[in-house]
C-alpha cells in the first residue's frame, strides 16, 4: 500500500512539474508540507521523492530540500525493467499507444535477427506499438514474445501494457533484463512512422528473462532522440585499498 501512494504522489508531483506548477530551478514542498498535502508518512513521501530522483526530474540537496531541475526531454531509467505504461504514469507524460501490428508467427522477424545474435528458431508473437506524446510519435516498440511461456496475447492488452497482462494474467515471474543502447541508423520505415528528418534514432535492445531465467521477451525501442534522454543512478561505493 505504501510504495502504490508513493507511485500516486510521484506522479501528481510528476504532472505538476511538466504543467510548470514547480518551474526548473524552484524548490518542493518541504517533506513535512507534503506529509500534510498527501495525507500520508513521511516514509511515503521519502519514497516519492526518491522515484523522482532517480527519474532525473528532481536534485534533493541535503538540508535545503527537492529542487526541480530543467528537464527538456523525458527521462528513461538505463536500470531495472520499466515497461512504457509504468513510465508513462510516473512521469505524467500522458502518452497514447496505437498498436501497429500483433502476429503469431513460426520464428524470430528479420529485425530482430539483424540486431541480437545467436537466436534459434521459436514461436512467438511480434508486437509493434507506436507512442505518442504531445501528438507526435516518440517511440516505436518492437516485441518479440516467445511462445512459451507466452501462449496468448490479445490487442487490448498489449495497447494497455505487456508487463501488467504477464505478471497479471499469465502469472509469469519477470525478474531481470540486459540492455544495449546505442545512437542507431535506422531503415527507412521506422523513420516513417517516427516522422524523423534523419535516419537516427536512440535504440535500446533487450532481452528479458523470467525468475528462473527462461528467456521470454526480445525488445527493440526506437526513441525520437530529441524527446527522450536515457539516465541512471548511481551511489559512491568506496573501497578500501
Amino acid at each position: 500500500m505504501g510504495k502504490a501512494k508513493a507511485d500516486l504522489i510521484a506522479a501528481d508531483l510528476a504532472a505538476k512539474i511538466r504543467h510548470h506548477q514547480f518551474k526548473a530551478g524552484d524548490y518542493l514542498p518541504s517533506e513535512n508540507q507534503l506529509v500534510d498535502l498527501y495525507g500520508s508518512s513521511r516514509e511515503t513521501v521519502r519514497k516519492a521523492l526518491a522515484h523522482l530522483n532517480d527519474l532525473g526530474m528532481i536534485q534533493k540537496l541535503k538540508g535545503k530540500g527537492s529542487i526541480v531541475l530543467d528537464l527538456d526531454r523525458y527521462s528513461f531509467p538505463l536500470s531495472g525493467i520499466t515497461s512504457f505504461a509504468e513510465l508513462n504514469h510516473s512521469l505524467a507524460m500522458r502518452a497514447k499507444t496505437e498498436v501497429l501490428r500483433l502476429d503469431e508467427l513460426d520464428d524470430v522477424p528479420e529485425l530482430m535477427r539483424d540486431h541480437f545474435s545467436n537466436l534459434e528458431s521459436h514461436r512467438g508473437f511480434y508486437v509493434q506499438r507506436l507512442r505518442i506524446i504531445d501528438g507526435e510519435p516518440a517511440v516505436l516498440d518492437c516485441d518479440f514474445l516467445f511462445n512459451p511461456p507466452v501462449d496468448k496475447l490479445t490487442v487490448s492488452a498489449a495497447k494497455k501494457s505487456l508487463y501488467d497482462y504477464l505478471e497479471n494474467q499469465l502469472k509469469l515471474d519477470i525478474s531481470y533484463g540486459v540492455k544495449e543502447i546505442t545512437y542507431s541508423h535506422i531503415k527507412s520505415t521506422v523513420q516513417d512512422k517516427l516522422r524523423l528528418d534523419h535516419p537516427n534514432a536512440i535504440l535500446v535492445a533487450s532481452r528479458n528473462f523470467l525468475a528462473d531465467t527462461t528467456p521470454f521477451q526480445l525488445t527493440l525501442s526506437f526513441h525520437n532522440p530529441e524527446k527522450f534522454k536515457f539516465v541512471d543512478f548511481a551511489r559512491r561505493q568506496k573501497i578500501k585499498l
